[in-house]
């Protein structure tokens, strides 16, 4: 046991890219815990406003139009969908600023946010991709562990290769006259 103990610290202690990642991953974890909070935060708030006779009959209004889903789920969609947005900005901000501030030079850019954003969305599908799937053969419980666990991969796979890869420099020209 002692053996493994010393063998974690020294690796936590010498700087290599493997502990970069992980130390990467850990961060992005822990802001996802807040992001988490925070979704959850939004989306009742919201979700006990659009509950309020003020929404009730837009959201009616809104789903006799369309005759796509009832007043009751337009509700949870549109307090998930604001959640979302307001938990995945409060994402972006602190990653850019914690976790990948190296490559981000903690500047935020509109591109780099629009990156973030599409890739939440892949990690919204493949949690629920993985959700259904799992459903069939795993208690829910296990089902949604799995599930988060998949999305918290993509991703910090897609902010780690995609959204906030190293930038990188133009090479010189060597064939320019000085």
């Amino acid at each position: 046991m002692k053996l493994r103990l010393k063998r974690l610290i020294k690796q936590l202690s010498t700087d290599t890219p493997r502990r970069r990642v992980a130390l990467k991953a850990i961060s992005f974890a822990l802001i996802g815990v807040v992001n988490t909070a925070i979704d959850a935060g939004v989306f009742f708030l919201a979700y006990l406003q659009l509950s309020s006779s003020l929404f009730d009959q837009r959201l009616a209004s809104v789903a006799d139009l369309c005759q796509c889903a009832s007043p009751a789920t337009l509700r949870l969609v549109a307090a998930n969908l604001l959640a979302w947005f307001v938990a995945v900005t409060g994402s972006y901000v602190m990653n850019s600023s914690i976790t990948f501030a190296a490559e981000s030079g903690r500047r935020l850019r509109l591109k780099d946010y629009a990156s973030f954003m599409a890739s939440g969305v892949a990690g919204v599908v493949a949690n629920t991709t993985t959700l259904v799937l799992a459903a069939q053969v795993a208690p829910v419980w296990i089902a949604k562990g799995l599930a988060i666990l998949v999305s918290f991969l993509v991703n910090f796979l897609l902010s780690h290769f995609v959204v906030f890869r190293p930038k990188r420099e133009a090479p010189a020209d060597a064939t320019r006259i000085r």
